[in-house]
């Protein structure tokens, strides 16, 4: 059984940078499409982040174009997001997924079916 585990999160400053990591255990997960979410309380978990199964493409939703990056470590079985420039609003639990249906970009929630347990990430003005 795959399990993804995030960790990196924490409290940072407006202006701060952070780098998130998810690492999978059980099986190599080299094959599939991966992400990463985040949800803000009240409301709906979205899409910031979508990488290729080879981490050739990617996806970026707009608001974070420019001061996210995501990468994967496909011999270390981990991704990551390196995340600059960070400001309040980005506060939300971050959770990192998979699609092990695909190899290619997958913007819709529905479509993963492996997620980690999440991890904080408080910015402060």
């Amino acid at each position: 059984q795959v399990q993804l585990v995030e960790s990196g999160g924490g409290l940072v400053q407006a202006g701060d940078s952070l780098r998130l990591s998810c690492a999978a255990s059980g099986r190599a997960v080299s094959r599939y499409a991966a992400g990463w979410f985040r949800q803000a309380p009240g409301k709906e978990r979205e899409l910031v982040a979508a990488i290729t199964a080879s981490g050739g493409g990617t996806y970026y939703t707009d608001s974070v174009k420019g001061r996210f990056t995501i990468s994967r470590d496909n011999a270390k079985n981990t991704m990551y997001l390196r995340m600059s420039n960070l400001q309040p609003e980005d506060t939300a639990v971050y959770y990192c997924a998979a699609d092990t249906t695909q190899r290619g970009i997958r913007t819709d929630l529905h479509g993963y079916d492996l997620w980690g347990q999440g991890t904080q990430v408080t910015v402060s003005s």
